[in-house]
């Protein structure tokens, strides 16, 4: 597997928990946010967090804190970004990121794997994964070589979805079960931090 640098994803304004900053909220011994770098840190050559406002909300985590290198607060699309750059300027030689939201904390073992092994199999770029119908394109393996391009997009255009940006180059596709639980479940409400503890009581017991 080529050597990849992971980046969790936590600039959400987390509207939908009463503006709770979620990826602090305590999840097994750990905030949300320790609990999936801690998923993904494994698969990765180096792992990074892109979050904006102030760092030191973070405590010691033992992965660099990196803010948007664009302005204007534009969403995952600029998470993407600085990690593509960041990867440029830190981990020359590395040629691929992988992304992973800081509210899915189900993040799969096998996730960097399996999306390098969709690419390969495919004439894309890109990989994006999957569980049930449901596409989830912030969990997504990403070249360096198209830092630039989306730089251009994002300074030059409207575009801020990564779906826009995956279907412009086209994408593999990987695909996970939903049961017994689906691996890229997300936390946006307290109903969802509830079940998201109820799922993890479930998994220990099998």
């Amino acid at each position: 597997m080529p050597p990849t640098v992971g980046v969790v994803l936590a600039g959400g304004l987390s509207r939908r928990m009463g503006g709770q900053d979620k990826v602090l909220l305590a999840f097994e011994g750990l905030t949300l946010l320790e609990y999936v770098a801690q998923r993904l840190a494994p698969q990765c050559e180096s792992l990074i967090v892109n979050a904006n406002g102030e760092p030191r909300r973070f405590g010691t985590l033992p992965f660099p804190v990196v803010t948007d290198s664009v302005a204007g607060h534009l969403g995952p699309l600029a998470g993407i970004l600085t990690a593509l750059e960041w990867t440029q300027a830190h981990r020359p030689g590395v040629e691929w990121v992988v992304s992973v939201p800081a509210d899915t904390p189900f993040v799969p073992s096998d996730l960097v794997g399996r999306l390098h092994e969709a690419r390969g199999e495919s004439r894309h770029t890109l990989a994006c994964a999957s569980s049930g119908e449901q596409l989830h394109f912030a969990v997504g393996l990403w070249p360096i070589s198209l830092r630039q391009d989306l730089r251009e997009m994002l300074v030059k255009s409207d575009i801020r979805s990564i779906r826009d940006w995956a279907k412009r180059h086209g994408y593999a596709e990987a695909s996970w079960h939903t049961e017994p639980r689906d691996p890229f479940f997300n936390i946006n409400t307290p109903d969802d931090w509830v079940t998201a503890k109820v799922l993890l009581q479930q998994e220990r017991r099998r």
